[in-house]
């Protein structure tokens, strides 16, 4: 045992064996098979989030809406690993070497030996590593791999015991990287797979997915562990490292995305910034989610894979006039995750921190040097890890749409929204699907933003500016207006420079609603407005219908069947001039001295008492009224 009381024990296999010939390691396993498992994993797996079994679990964004499930099963949302902020090819190092929660355990090897004796060309040579991490265990324990000249191919496959467990208590779940002979900060990194694999291997030519190819020099490399929860009696473990000899290949060079589609000019662009592919647990190729972006009607996606940025070279010839691929990471830290967006390709941050250890902010703040955008994603989610604490100082927007719609995301609108006083900085609001396997869905929900052109730094300069709203689908479109004074009309993220006491009109256009969906119109007060939408589009030639408008309360003067909150009027109509153009609109007067934002809302009917609807669509708020003196950011208060 070392000083931190954490058993390791290294055993030899006997001897080598020819290339191509399955090592059989002390266990009676080959270095091809974990406990008869595959590279993809099998369904079925115990839930490695918590070590539960997964029956009884509903799929994430169901249950009532009561919350959203996020399964740890065949492929799992790896939990931690992460690394100091790099640009490829560039040495920016932002942050390296162990952080707090991590430690270091040296491997004994049966033979006293450290791997260096020499082994001939197209032999191959595995040997075990047994430890045991107890509860309370680092976050993160580095176990040293020696490394000897003449290796082309490095595989690690690792099992660990799932002992059962009482009721409510999390079982065993232990996730897994690896970085090379150069250290384990940023330039070493070579992959991260979390739990989603039970081995990978590295070469020149190739890796598994999440990890990185490159050559397999001799030294140190290091095997990152990562106890995500541990059973009271402990997690044993065992790694099975297997060196194959031979002359190394040569590493090709990486294809990136190009930063530019031909697009439709200044327009409304659809995306999904948060996906995941078989490069980290999800379970579908780059090319199947391409296919499913445009499938969904998208214009742009992001690569958004835990802690790793092997993805990004995996989209060469997916890209096209039509779809623009943003690179970024999702950061799954121990307290919270962050969509890094459209950082410059090969860049990726570090992970290995807590919210207490105060370092998210120089992470942050090397996601912008590399151009990206930062966005703390479901930041009310209920898994162990995943809920959002290191604070908003460094985020450029935030994740309040996650998925299906759930409590999760009511929540998290409403933190959202009670940061919307009208003065001082704040966030954008974005969703994204967070898209893993079947029966996930693509752009479900998608954003929605005004940009001058279908290229990286529009789009990042719309999502910035909050010029953008959140659709539940590419068939719903929402047009939300301000207009007042002498004609200046803004939208969303922009603000209408009016006096106090100047009328504004606010205007909502919804083309696609579903049948039974309710239009709100929200301010700093509150909701101020709603109005019945009406059912599908009407039929080419059914010319104007009628949108019901709801009552609400307050004070005002109607000049529908609806009454008004507030000094103002309200109108609700449904406006038709075909089936592809039908849209309901709702109109409502106020001023700048009232209502600081208005922000819209399209809601499903409500399906639980007391509780407004599930999402269909939501908009950034447009700000009224002039700026203070002294400037302020985004959202300053009026005079």
């Amino acid at each position: 045992m070392d000083e931190r009381g954490y058993e390791r024990r290294g055993e030899l296999t006997d001897g080598h064996t020819d290339e191509g010939t399955a090592a059989e390691g002390t266990d009676g396993r080959t270095d091809q098979g974990a406990a008869g498992r595959t590279d993809e994993d099998a369904a079925g797996r115990t839930d490695r989030r918590t070590g539960e079994g997964t029956a009884g679990r509903t799929d994430r964004g169901t249950a009532g809406r009561t919350g959203k499930v996020r399964r740890r099963e065949a492929g799992p949302e790896p939990a931690f690993g992460r690394r100091a902020f790099v640009a490829a090819g560039a040495g920016a190092v932002l942050a390296e070497g162990p952080a707090p929660g991590l430690a270091s355990a040296p491997a004994a090897y049966a033979d006293g030996g450290d791997g260096s004796d020499g082994r001939p060309a197209g032999g191959e040579r595995t040997y075990t590593v047994r430890g045991n991490l107890p509860p309370g265990a680092p976050d993160y324990v580095y176990v040293p791999l020696q490394v000897p000249p003449g290796v082309r191919e490095l595989a690690v496959s690792y099992t660990y015991e799932r002992p059962p467990v009482p009721a409510g208590t999390p079982g065993n779940a232990l996730d897994i990287g690896l970085f090379d002979q150069r250290g384990t900060g940023a330039e070493g990194f070579r992959g991260w797979s979390g739990g989603a694999r039970s081995e990978f291997s590295v070469r020149a030519e190739a890796a598994t997915p999440g990890y990185l190819p490159g050559p397999v020099r001799p030294g140190t490399w290091q095997v990152v562990l990562a106890p995500y929860t541990v059973a009271p009696g402990g997690l044993a473990y065992t790694l099975t490292v297997t060196l194959r000899f031979g002359p190394p290949g040569r590493t090709p060079e990486p294809v990136h995305p190009p930063g530019r589609a031909r697009g439709r000019g200044r327009a409304w662009y659809r995306g999904d910034c948060h996906l995941h592919t078989v490069h980290s647990d999800g379970r579908r190729t780059p090319a199947e989610v391409a296919a499913a972006a445009r499938a969904a009607g998208l214009d742009f996606i992001n690569s958004s894979e835990h802690n790793t940025t092997s993805a990004h070279a995996a989209w060469e010839g997916l890209w096209g006039d039509d779809l623009l691929i943003l690179t970024g990471e999702e950061v799954t830290t121990r307290t919270g995750h962050a969509v890094a967006i459209g950082t410059d390709p090969g860049a990726f941050a570090d992970w290995r921190y807590r919210a207490r250890d105060g370092r998210f902010g120089r992470v942050a703040r090397g996601i912008h040097r590399a151009g990206g955008l930062v966005v703390p994603a479901h930041p009310h989610a209920g898994c162990p890890g995943c809920a959002w604490k290191h604070g908003y100082a460094e985020a450029d927007a935030v994740e309040v749409w996650n998925g299906p719609w759930t409590a999760e995301d009511e929540l998290a609108l409403g933190d959202w929204d009670a940061r919307l006083t009208g003065s001082g900085r704040w966030l954008p609001a974005m969703g994204g699907s967070d898209a893993h396997r079947e029966p996930d869905h693509v752009g479900l929900p998608q954003t929605v933003v005004l940009a001058d052109e279908l290229s990286r730094a529009a789009i990042l300069a719309g999502l910035r500016a909050g010029r953008s709203y959140v659709s539940e689908s590419a068939a719903l479109s929402v047009e939300l207006t301000a207009t007042g004074g002498r004609g200046a009309v803004a939208g969303p993220g922009e603000r209408l420079r009016v006096a106090p006491d100047t009328p504004v009109t606010v205007r909502l256009a919804v083309t696609g609603a579903a049948p039974g969906c309710t239009a709100r119109l929200v301010t700093d007060q509150g909701v101020l407005r709603t109005a019945a939408l009406p059912g599908p589009t009407p039929p080419p030639g059914a010319g104007a219908g009628t949108g019901a408008a709801a009552a609400t309360t307050g004070p005002g003067s109607g000049r529908s069947a609806a009454a008004t909150t507030g000094p103002g009027t309200a109108t609700g109509a449904a406006i038709g001039t075909g089936a592809r153009t039908a849209a309901a609109v709702v109109e409502w007067t106020t001023t700048a001295g009232y209502a600081a934002y208005v922000r819209a809302e399209v809601r499903h009917p409500a399906t639980l008492p007391g509780l407004p609807g599930a999402m269909a669509a939501f908009t950034n708020p447009v700000f009224l009224g002039r700026e203070r003196p002294d400037g302020g950011a985004r959202g300053s208060a009026l005079l």
